[in-house]
């Protein structure tokens, strides 16, 4: 049976990918609890990153949107990993956006609601969260996003 978050998932044309493998001695989610964390979710696409630079130099606003909304659907692609069935998922807590930006780039907010607009959009008030948006110099892989989340499961 496919769960109703899966369904949503389809409505809006998104396929979940095979979850990342960690790329270093760490694992790619805990859980705590009735809290799941993920590490942080690089916008990768097929393997391979969707955009690459800094915002305010390389890349727009719309392209680091972009790029938080192909994070939220990696999160999402965990969240599965973890607890087989998307519909454990009580709610999204928090999430932090990490935005690798030029130092007078101050539109790190924007950026992230790529982020928070595809989790509500997928699980509608259960999907609304707190969030930071902080702005860093650099990225793994030359990243210009990187998400992570904090989910209270059933």
């Amino acid at each position: 049976m496919t769960s109703t978050i899966e369904s949503r998932l389809k409505e809006l044309g998104i396929e979940l990918p095979v979850a990342a493998a960690p790329a270093a001695n760490y694992v790619p989610f805990a859980q705590t609890g009735k809290l799941l964390l993920t590490s942080g979710q690089l916008p990768l696409s097929g393997g391979k990153l969707i955009h690459t630079g800094l915002l305010g130099a390389q890349l727009a606003v719309a392209d680091g949107q972009e790029a938080a909304r192909a994070c939220a659907i990696n999160i999402l692609a965990q969240a599965k990993a973890a607890l087989g069935d998307l519909d454990k998922i009580a709610r999204i807590v928090k999430i932090t956006v990490f935005v690798a930006s030029t130092p007078n780039f101050t539109e790190q907010h924007l950026v992230a609601n790529g982020a928070s607009d595809l989790l509500v959009a997928v699980l509608g008030d259960a999907g609304r969260h707190a969030r930071s948006a902080v702005g860093t110099a650099a990225l793994p892989l030359n990243a210009p996003v990187e998400v992570e989340a904090i989910i209270e499961v059933r």
